[in-house]
């Protein structure tokens, strides 16, 4: 029993000093949210529009557009995990689309942009 563990203990040591451990390196850091990014505030007021019925449209929902309240694109590259929503309006109507982006009924304005947090908050500044 005692030879069987020399045996062991020295093939071990042996081991040990032909493999030394490496030092740990620092993992990349990783996003593992799956919430999507929260949208910027383009407008503390709602968006008044004229839709035509049968027409296809995309609200802006991340505040990155440069043509709000309608999407174009920019979320691509400034709101990954963000998209346009699209609807198409049954007629012709005067609508007011929602500006603060945290309407909780898109595209159409519901006056969140009343509450305090929405009040409160910095609007977007464009940069080019």
């Amino acid at each position: 029993m005692i030879t069987l563990f020399n045996k062991l203990h020295s093939r071990w040591l042996s081991f040990t000093f032909r493999h030394p451990r490496t030092a740990a390196t620092a993992a990349p850091k990783v996003n593992l949210s799956t919430a999507p990014p929260e949208p910027v505030i383009p407008s503390k007021k709602p968006i008044k529009v004229e839709l035509v019925g049968g027409k296809r449209y995309s609200w802006c929902t991340c505040g990155y557009s440069r043509k709000q309240p309608f999407c174009d694109g920019t979320h691509k590259t400034r709101a990954q995990g963000m998209k346009g929503l699209r609807f198409v309006p049954e007629k012709d109507s005067t609508v007011w689309l929602c500006g603060c982006k945290h309407t909780n009924n898109p595209p159409y304005c519901d006056g969140t942009h009343k509450q305090d947090f929405i009040v409160s908050a910095p609007l977007h500044e464009y940069t080019d």
